[in-house]
This record gives C-alpha cells, sequence and structure tokens, in this order.
C-alpha cells in the first residue's frame, strides 16, 4: 500500500492530528501522489495573521480509516448565531488543492442548515476509495475578518482479500500499471506537470498461470504489460514446459524451469548429481559454455553450481547441463529497467494545414515506445496520417496538415510511465481591424456604426439577440471588408446591445448603443437659496423631483461623505423623484446638503441648506465678583450656540450649597448678562445658574457657579496707638475691630503718609494676623500718619486713623524692671532641678542689663545669663546648693539706673539627729530625746520620724511621723520585749537618707517583785559572712527573664552587692535584686547575649566579707528550629551535632553566621551563642 504524503511541518497549528496518527513519510509511486500533487510552499495560510483567527468550528471533521472500495464522510459543523450569511468553507488535500473542482462520481461536497439550531453543517463524501487518497487533507472557514482551519488525515487499507502469491512477475515487468485510474478524479490536467515518481512495491503475478489461461490474441497485450521482450521464446519455453518431464536418474536434483536476474546482475545455476563421477557440461543455446571470468563453475560435493556474472541481454537464453546421456534446462530470462518519460508532452494549439510536431523524451535510447490518440493506438504505417519519428531518446509524433479532426488528446506510455497533451486545430483566425464602438447618442440624433474585418465576408446585424433586416429607418452597408450600421434619427427603443456576426466565424462584434436625456432638478418649491427650516427633534421629509433618460443616478452627500439609504440620514430615491430623510433633526444636522443626478447625457447638482432650529446651549458657569452682606453681583457669557434663534433673555436661579432646591430669581426675562441676587442671608453658602431662552425655548441650566458666602466686612480697628518710636521706625498697636461678623478676620494692613501728602504707602505687603507692627525705614525726623485696616473675605474695613502725626525720633525711657510677683519673696528649688527666670524690663535706648551675686560677678560657666532689649533669662540647667545666694540685677540707660534683688534658696534633704538617747523608762512608756541635725538641707526642719524595733527581729515601725519637738514619748509598749529607736529629721524635701538610732536598748519589766536575772556571759552572735549555697553556672534563653540565687549567713547582717564582670551593678533597670531571710536573688529580665558573663555576690559587714561568682551563658534559638525536637544542620554539614559535650567552632567559617563566636547543639535544638 502506498504510504501517504507527507504533511508540511508548517501545518495550522491550530488543528493538530489526532492523537493516534502516526507521522507520515515520503515516497509512493504515482498513484499514491494523485492528490499530492502541487504542495508546496504554504504561503497562504503562512499570510494570514494569526490574530485574526478565531474559532469558528463547533464540530471539525476528524481523521479516519477506510478499506479500499469503502466510503467515508467528513463532517463540520459551524454555528451561525453571531454570521449575517453563510460563512465560506473550503476543502483541501495537501497544501493548495482546492477539492471543489474534484467533484465527481468518487467525491461529493455537500452543506445544510438547521433553521432552530442555526448551525450550517457541510459534508464531504469519498465514494469507492482507492489506496490513493490516503493523506492530508484540510477544512478551511472564513467569515469577514474570522478564519478557521481544521487538518485529519484519511488512511485506505488493503481488503484482506488482496492476493499474496509470488512469482517471477518481476522478471518481465518493465514499468508501473498503465494508470488506469488516473484522472478518475479530474486530475488528467496535472499528467504532463507530474515527476517520474518511483516503482511502489506490488503483489507479484504468476504471469506463466497468466500466458496459460489466456487467449492467444492478449499475449501482446500481457508481454508489454509485464515487461516481456521476447514473447516468440517465451512462448516457445511455455511449449516446452507444457511437456511432461521424466524423472531423471543421473539428476538427483535439477535445474529449476526458469531463471530471473536484473540487466548486470549475476546468477546461479546448482543441480545435484545422483553419481558425483558422472562428467557434467554446460550449454546455452546449444553450444557449450567454457570457464571464463563471465561463467565460474564450482563443486560442492554432488553439487554442481554455474555462475554467470555481469548478465547482459545476450544472456537471456535457454541453458541446459548434461550428465551422461541425461540433460535438464532452463530458462533464463534478464529483466530490462523500466523506461521512463524524462519529459512529457506540451498542450499544442495550431491552425488547419499547419504541421505539428508532438515530442518526449524518455530515459533509454530507441526505448519501446506506444502512441495513443483518444486511447486508441497509433502505429507506424506509411498510409497513416501520423509519422512516428525516433532520434535516440526523443520520439516525436509528426501530422503533415492538420484538419480540424485532429483535435484530440494524445499520450504516449512507456514501460516506466506515460504522458499525454492536448491538440487543438482550428481555423485561422479571425481578425478584427476596426470594432464596433460603444454610443452614446442624444435622443434624436443618428446612430451610425461601422466595423472592419481581415476577410472580405458577409454578416449578419444582431440586437438583442434579434435578427436585424434592412428598412427604412435601418439602412445597412457591406463595401470589401467594411460593414455600417445606421439609423439617421434615434428613438427610445433603439437603446440595447448590438452586434455584427461573420459568416462562417464564430465570432461576434457587439458594441452598445445607449439613447440619453440629460437629468435636470426641479426646486421650485424651495425658498430663497434653497432654505428649508426645521425645528430640531421632529422628522424631515424633503422630495426633489428629477427627470433624466436613463434615469439618473441621484448621490446625496454632505461635505465630502455620502449619504446612504439607511440610518437617520437617509436618501430615498424614485423613478421621478428623491428625498432626503432626516429622523429626528438634530442641532448638528444644520448645514449644505448636495444633492447630484448623473446619467450618460451629463449631469446636474444642487446646495440645499438645512436650518435646524432648537433651544440654545447652556450659558457657562457665571462668575460671582462682588460679596456684600446679602447682596451679590454676577456675570455670564452668553451660550457659544443660540440653537440658530436670537437670544431673547435669560433667567437666574440660586440654592442654598447644601440643599438641592433652586429658586428662581426673575420672572421677566434678563436681557443683560449681569445681574444682582438680593435677600441672602450673611455666612450661608450659595450658588448661582443660569437659563437662556430663545423663540424655540429654555436651555438646559448652566453648570453652578462656584459657591460663595455673602459677607460683611469687620468694624474698624480699635485703640490705635503708638507702641514705641525709634530713630528710623514706629511701632504702633491696636485692639480687634468691634463687629467682626460671619467672614471672620483675616488679617490687617498697616498704611502711613507723611505729613502734607496724600499717598498713602502700605507697610505690610502681607497681611499680619497680630495687633502691633513696626513701620521700619523711616527718615529721621519725618512725621507721618498711620491708619490701619481690618481684612477678612467680604474685603477691607473703614481704616481707623491715628489722630495725630509721629515725630520719627527716638525718646528716652528710664530704665525699669518688672519683676515678677513670684520673685519678689525667696525663689526656692530643689538640688537638681532646673532653674529657669524670665526678667522683664523697661528702657530705651539700649538699655544695659549686669547680674551679681552676694556682691560679685557670676560665674558664666555655672550660670548662663542671655539678655534680650525687653528681658533677661537667667538659667540654671542642674541647681545645687552653692547656687543659692542674693542675686541683684541692674538696668542702666545713659545715666539712669534700675536695681532690683531675687533671693534664690536651693534645698536638700536633711541630715541625720545627732544624738538620740533613752531619758526613762516605766510601765509601757520609754522618753526619748535628741539633738537636731548639724544639716537641715538649708531648709527649715519641719518634723521628726520615730520608728521602733524588737531586738529580735529588728524590724522597724513608724510610731510617729511628723513630730515637731526634741524629745517624745514612746507609749503602749509590749511588757517584756526589749526596744531599739531610731529618728529621721524631716525639711520640705523629705526625711533624711539616714536615721540616728540608741545605743540602748530599754526593756519594759512587769511591775511587781522583780526578778533578778541569772548573769550569763553574753553569746558571741558576731560573725563574718559565709555563703551557705553558692551560685551556680546558669545557661538562660534570649528573652526569658532570668534569676541567680545564692544563700548567706553573717552578723551583724551583711550587705549585699552584685557586680558582673567584676563592675558594681546599679541603677540599672535591668536587674532586679532581692534579700530575704539571707537568700539573695539577681533577677535579670529578658536578658540578651550582651547580658551573658561573670556575676559575682558579694557580702560585707564589719567582721569582713564574702564573694561567690558564676557563669550564665545567654542562648539564642536558631529562627529555623519551629518544632521542638526538630534537630538542624548547619551548611554543608549533615550532622546533628550534640551539646552535652560543647563544641567550639569558630562561627566566621559559617556563610550563615559570619559574626558569631561558637555554637552548642543538642538533639532538641542548636543555640547559637553570640
Amino acid at each position: 500500500m502506498p504510504e501517504p504524503t507527507k504533511k508540511d511541518e508548517t501545518e495550522n497549528e491550530s488543528a493538530p492530528p489526532p492523537p493516534e496518527q502516526t507521522t507520515p513519510q515520503e515516497g509512493g509511486n504515482e498513484k499514491g501522489k494523485v492528490w499530492s500533487l502541487g504542495e508546496g510552499a504554504p504561503e497562504e495560510s503562512e499570510k494570514r495573521d494569526d490574530s485574526q483567527r478565531s474559532t469558528l468550528f463547533i464540530e471539525k471533521p476528524q481523521s479516519g480509516t477506510v478499506s479500499v472500495g469503502g466510503n467515508i464522510t467528513f463532517i463540520a459543523k459551524v454555528e451561525a448565531k453571531d454570521l449575517l450569511r453563510k460563512p465560506n468553507v473550503k476543502w483541501f488535500k495537501g497544501k493548495w488543492m482546492d477539492l471543489a473542482s474534484k467533484a465527481g462520481k468518487h467525491l461529493q461536497l455537500k452543506e445544510s442548515f438547521e433553521r432552530h439550531t442555526k448551525i450550517h453543517t457541510f459534508e464531504m463524501h469519498i465514494i469507492k476509495a482507492k489506496e490513493n487518497y490516503a493523506g492530508n487533507y484540510r477544512c478551511e472557514v472564513s467569515y469577514k475578518d474570522k478564519f478557521d482551519s481544521c487538518s485529519f488525515d484519511l488512511e485506505v487499507t488493503e481488503s484482506s482479500q488482496a492476493a499474496q502469491s509470488i512469482d517471477i512477475r518481476s522478471a518481465f515487468k518493465r514499468s508501473g500499471e498503465g494508470q488506469e485510474d488516473a484522472g478518475e478524479l479530474d486530475f488528467s490536467g496535472l499528467l504532463k506537470r507530474r515527476e517520474v515518481k518511483q516503482q511502489e512495491e506490488e503483489p507479484e503475478v504468476d504471469v506463466w498461470d497468466l500466458l496459460k489461461n489466456a487467449n492467444p490474441s492478449e499475449y501482446e497485450k500481457i508481454a508489454f504489460q509485464y515487461g516481456i521482450t521476447d514473447l516468440r521464446g517465451m512462448l516457445k519455453r511455455l511449449k516446452r514446459m507444457r511437456r511432461e518431464v521424466k524423472k531423471s536418474a543421473a539428476f538427483a536434483k535439477g535445474l529449476d524451469p526458469a531463471y530471473q536476474v536484473d540487466k548486470g546482475g549475476k546468477v546461479r545455476f546448482m543441480v545435484e548429481l545422483a553419481d558425483p563421477t558422472v562428467e557434467l557440461k554446460w550449454y546455452k543455446n546449444g553450444q557449450e559454455i567454457r570457464p571464463s571470468a563471465k561463467y565460474i563453475f564450482e563443486h560442492k560435493g554432488n553439487q554442481r553450481i554455474l555462475f554467470i556474472n555481469n548478465c547482459s541481454m545476450t544472456d537471456d537464453a535457454r541453458y541446459y547441463v548434461t550428465a551422461g546421456d541425461e540433460k535438464c534446462s532452463t530458462e533464463l530470462f534478464v529483466r530490462d529497467p523500466p523506461i521512463l518519460v524524462t519529459k512529457g508532452l506540451e498542450d499544442t494549439s495550431t491552425y488547419v494545414g499547419e504541421r505539428v510536431e508532438l515530442s518526449c523524451e524518455v530515459s533509454e535510447d530507441d526505448a519501446n515506445v506506444k502512441w495513443f490518440r483518444n486511447g486508441v493506438e497509433l502505429t507506424n504505417d506509411p498510409k497513416s496520417r501520423y509519422r512516428i519519428k525516433v532520434e535516440g531518446k526523443k520520439h516525436t509524433l509528426i501530422i503533415e496538415e492538420a484538419a480540424k479532426n485532429d483535435t484530440a488528446t494524445y499520450s504516449v506510455m512507456t514501460t516506466g510511465g506515460q504522458s499525454e497533451a492536448k491538440l487543438a486545430v482550428d481555423l485561422r483566425p479571425l481578425k478584427i481591424s476596426l470594432a464596433l464602438e460603444d454610443q452614446t447618442v442624444r435622443l434624436g440624433q443618428e446612430i451610425h456604426l461601422k466595423c472592419e474585418i481581415s476577410e472580405n465576408v458577409e454578416g449578419k446585424w444582431y440586437k438583442n439577440g434579434q435578427l436585424i433586416e434592412a428598412s427604412d429607418r435601418v439602412k445597412l452597408y457591406h463595401k470589401g471588408r467594411i460593414h455600417r450600421f445606421v439609423i439617421p434619427a434615434s428613438a427610445v427603443d433603439d437603446e440595447g446591445e448590438y452586434m455584427f456576426v461573420p459568416d462562417e466565424y464564430n465570432i461576434n462584434i457587439p458594441c452598445k448603443v445607449h439613447i440619453v436625456d440629460p437629468p435636470k432638478l426641479h426646486l421650485d418649491g424651495l425658498g430663497e437659496n434653497n432654505t428649508v427650516t426645521v425645528v430640531a427633534g421632529s422628522k424631515l421629509r424633503l422630495e426633489i423631483p428629477i427627470t433624466g433618460e436613463p434615469t439618473p443616478k441621484v448621490v446625496w452627500s454632505r461635505g465630502d461623505k455620502g449619504i446612504t439609504d439607511s440610518g437617520r440620514i437617509r436618501a430615498e430615491t424614485y423613478p421621478d423623484s428623491s428625498c432626503l430623510v432626516i429622523d429626528t433633526a438634530e442641532r448638528e444636522d444644520s448645514g449644505p446638503f448636495r444633492i447630484t443626478l448623473k446619467n450618460e447625457a451629463g449631469e446636474d447638482t444642487a446646495l440645499i441648506n438645512i436650518k435646524v432650529v432648537d433651544v440654545p446651549d447652556p450659558p457657562q458657569a457665571p462668575n460671582v465678583t462682588e460679596v456684600g452682606e446679602d447682596w451679590c453681583i454676577m456675570t455670564w457669557e452668553p451660550p457659544a450656540n443660540d440653537g440658530g434663534s436670537p437670544i431673547l433673555g435669560y433667567f437666574i436661579e440660586r440654592k442654598k450649597k447644601q440643599s438641592s432646591r433652586w429658586m428662581r430669581l426673575n420672572f421677566e426675562l434678563c436681557k443683560e448678562t449681569t445681574f444682582e441676587p438680593k435677600k441672602m442671608i450673611e455666612g450661608v453658602a450659595y450658588e448661582v445658574r443660569v437659563f437662556a431662552v430663545n423663540a424655540i425655548g429654555m436651555s438646559k441650566p448652566s453648570m453652578p457657579s462656584k459657591s460663595f458666602v455673602p459677607l460683611a466686612v469687620t468694624s474698624p480697628p480699635t485703640l490705635l496707638a503708638v507702641d514705641g518710636v525709634t530713630d528710623t521706625s514706629v511701632t504702633m498697636k491696636w485692639r480687634p475691630p468691634d463687629q467682626i461678623g460671619a467672614a471672620g478676620l483675616d488679617g490687617y494692613v498697616v498704611e502711613y503718609c507723611f505729613e502734607g501728602t496724600d499717598e498713602w504707602i502700605v507697610a505690610n505687603p502681607e497681611l499680619t494676623d497680630k495687633t502691633k507692627f513696626t513701620i521700619n525705614g523711616l527718615p529721621t525726623g519725618s512725621k507721618i500718619l498711620v491708619r490701619v485696616k481690618a481684612v477678612n473675605a467680604a474685603g477691607e474695613s473703614e481704616p481707623r486713623y491715628h489722630p495725630q502725626p509721629i515725630l520719627v525720633k527716638e525718646v528716652i525711657e528710664p530704665p525699669k524692671i518688672r519683676l515678677p510677683r513670684h520673685l519678689k519673696q525667696t525663689y526656692t528649688r530643689r538640688v537638681g532641678e532646673t532653674v529657669n527666670l524670665v526678667i522683664p524690663f523697661q528702657g530705651r535706648p539700649r538699655a544695659k542689663v549686669s547680674w551679681q551675686k552676694n556682691g560679685s560677678p557670676i560665674d558664666k560657666n555655672e550660670i548662663n545669663i542671655r539678655n534680650t532689649e525687653n528681658d533677661t533669662i537667667i538659667f540654671i540647667r542642674k541647681a545645687e546648693r552653692g547656687h543659692s545666694g542674693e542675686y541683684d540685677m541692674k538696668v542702666e540707660v545713659e545715666n539712669l539706673v534700675a536695681k532690683a534683688t531675687i533671693d534664690i534658696q536651693i534645698v536638700d534633704r536633711p541630715g541625720p539627729p545627732e544624738i538620740v538617747t533613752i531619758e526613762d523608762v516605766w510601765g509601757e512608756n520609754v522618753n526619748l530625746s535628741w539633738k537636731p541635725p548639724k544639716d537641715d538641707g538649708n531648709a527649715a526642719i519641719t518634723g521628726y520620724t520615730i520608728q521602733k524595733a524588737d531586738k529580735k527581729s529588728m524590724e522597724w515601725f513608724t510610731v510617729i511621723e511628723h513630730y515637731h519637738r526634741t524629745s517624745a514619748t514612746i507609749n503602749e509598749l509590749i511588757i517584756g520585749n526589749e526596744y531599739y529607736f531610731r529618728v529621721f529629721a524631716e525639711n520640705m524635701c523629705g526625711l533624711s537618707e539616714d536615721a540616728t538610732m540608741t545605743k540602748e536598748s530599754a526593756l519594759i519589766a512587769k511591775d511587781g517583785k522583780v526578778y533578778k536575772y541569772p548573769v550569763y556571759d553574753d553569746f558571741d552572735f558576731s560573725e563574718r559572712p559565709l555563703f551557705t549555697q553558692p551560685l551556680v553556672n546558669t545557661f538562660a534563653i534570649a528573652g526569658y527573664n532570668a534569676t541567680l540565687n545564692c544563700s548567706v549567713r553573717g552578723n551583724p547582717k551583711p550587705k549585699i552587692t552584685w557586680l558582673k564582670n567584676k563592675v558594681v551593678i546599679m541603677n540599672d533597670p535591668r536587674y532586679r535584686m532581692f534579700s530575704n531571710q539571707g537568700v539573695c536573688t539577681l533577677e535579670i529580665r529578658k536578658p540578651s547575649p550582651y547580658d551573658g558573663g561573670t556575676y559575682t555576690c558579694r557580702a560585707v559587714n564589719e567582721l569582713g566579707e564574702a564573694e561567690v561568682d558564676c557563669k550564665l551563658e545567654v542562648k539564642v534559638i536558631y529562627h529555623g528550629v519551629i518544632n521542638p525536637g526538630e534537630p538542624i544542620c548547619l551548611a554543608g554539614n549533615n550532622q546533628v551535632y550534640n551539646a552535652h559535650t560543647p563544641l567550639d567552632i569558630p562561627f566566621h567559617s559559617l556563610p550563615l553566621f559570619p559574626h558569631a563566636n561558637a555554637f552548642s547543639a543538642c538533639k532538641v535544638c542548636i543555640y547559637f551563642l553570640f
């Protein structure tokens, strides 16, 4: 079976082959390539823009398989829901072969349309399929700019009943079949351009059986079909083969009946002898064969072998071998290669009597070639009109004098191919020297037709296919080769198609005659300047009468754009009139419309002015130019388009900004473009808008104006006075206006003019919001007048004038210190607080300020002094008791001096009382006395606080607070207890830091018989500090509080001090220290890696000291460890480290932690120590 044609690799990717399709291969014989002709550059499909492709198929044809002789149908469906007309569908084989022209008994194309589903169905039926129908097919559908394509394959399989017998047919075969099926799909026109194709493999046919069973009259046909060169010799051999062969006693195995070999090939004859001693001889056509380079003999046991090398056509003969009196024969057939047609016939056209030569070229010299005319073989008979000429590989069919009946299809056939061409023999052409010309004749003028041909023959005249005879109106003239047709006066019925036909020739000379009348427009019914007025929104139907023959073509246009017969603006044409229709006229439709009439006689044109009148456009948003307390002034521009009618006036409306209700302000049209709304509320935001009115109606409202607020200016400023004068400046001050209003107050404008002039000069280009301003740059000795205006959104207020001219000259002002009231008494501050005193003063010009403390100059390194024109500041950042004293301030203006003294007292907590003694003990009472403290903290002692402590627990309790005397009696003591007492001094800063304790204790004894206690020596409980539980090395987690614990004993109670890396921990909020019953605790809040180190606990008393230390390591959990128990590995290391024995690894070598020093890991997680 021939393989299908190879599919082009650039096939449309939108239709990939089905999954079960295998990739076709190139090759196949001519039959297998009938439908593959012309597959080439995929230019047409590739030129389509992929961006224009869209899916149109709802069902695509699928690849299929059919047996030889079977039928198959391919179906494609396209949905028509979005399509206005039927899409264009084409079926192709290969790349470009359109199958629409190949429809016939084997190919049928059908299409149908289902109205209820709106689906187009396209079908391709292949009937009685053949092997050469296999290949790649394509279905294309297009609609306007949409395009879709689908490829599918057809596989044709052989019938299971095909003959599979193999014989020596190839020994006689010269070529393929005679292309019996060629042209069944109308491909015969492509045959002459078809390439010579390789021989396809076909089942072998037993030629001997064909010859045995065939009629003798068919021998020659079989010989040519299967390439038998020596038919006569083959028949003789066939006759000998029919004889019965007797069983040989000398040959155990004889020669085969026949052998075949290709020309130039090698053949092997072999017999097996019953007796190897018998002499053996080989013969060819009766002549004994001698050993040579061509004939080689070989003995193998009982086998005798003959090799014939490089076989030629002379070796095609009868061979036999003799062994004693017996012989065994065979036939050798040398197969010639098939003769191919290398250059095919070409279609030829000629005239009667001309010599015709049809030539082709074959692959071999003097090859056997047969010629056919319309399928009938032509012979080289001397009596025949056809002569065959052979020149080497070129074969020519010659017709000396061609006749009309020689028109036919001629073909040539060889053992390896065929070619055909068409010969067309026609009469000698008739040349037209002067053809008839189309004429356009005005009604009533002469019609004159004239033509000239190359032959002097008669002819006939026709009008619209009807023969014309000569008459009184129609004159026919013939002189030599010239023919004329004349009608003196044309009528309307004379219009038509005329034709002159020469006799004996199948040729005609046509022309057309048009009877025309110039067109004309009748515009009598239109107004001046052809103007038509229509109101916007109404329908216009303008009918214009027209005349002309033939009926003129009417074209309406507006500018460069034509008007079609559909749409809102359209043209309607009738035989005697034309209408311009405008549905719902719009303002933009105004303008000239041109109507043009054209026919063969001329043209007529006219301009018709359409005027569409409408309400005017809305004016632009009005502008509010001025605002008053309850009024404003607004202006606006007239609308850009008055709607085709003059503006009669305007209506004005206003509304509050926060409201949606508009109120009409005028009920009579305002003729101007300015209006003054009144009676508005001050301080409320308003908007205004405008309507334009013409004779057609009122326009839409304009856009609202910017919101505005009716506002009134303030009253003039008050109490304008001179605040200060220098040689070049004047300082004015004033009070705000009494009435400010809803607009508020934006600022003030200060103006001045020189005495004797009226030119006021603005002193401050920008508004000032202060009520004081200095006018600078004034000439010394001049006099100026000053006024001040208040400004708000409504404008400037009335000015406030200074009543008298002001002389620009500095006046001496005596110094005066304005000491604040709280500084007139002693100014007290605690140690460490900030002292910041501001003392204003007066004095002009250039007052000089100086300070002294206790009669000596102030040290500026300890106390900061800053002076300005109006005040002086004394500043102490952190007060100390040494800053206390009397501070003298002196202000000097020329010879005038002002002084003030400030007493500053810096206080601190007092010291403890000097000595506390127990004066007396009675009952449950103890009398104490003490001396005031030497250091009262630079403040009076305000009281004392007395505490008691049981000798057993030594826990202190307050018994008296804020006590003013230096002796006190403590009551309600417990009998049997022994007490110690201590006293704190107190002033305005608080209690003294230390207290003074009694050296002896007071025993509260029972009343009655005095028990005499035995005398014991006092046990010495004093002991130097000793740690009973040391600190333990600890690991802490970063971010979680950690504690260090130890226990210590000692008497007196030791003082506990904590150190980190030998540095005392003091006043650090990260650490908290506890000591309870000898247990010492250090709490570290949320430690970080920097809190790691050596911590020491130091205990000190009068007898000595003791220390204990430990190491604290703060561990940071690596954030990559999410789940507890999840081990991690370092980068580049797959080992999980165990931290029961800490490992110190330099982290500068680890890419993840270049700044770390070491790490420690365990099976639960890895801690990184930084």
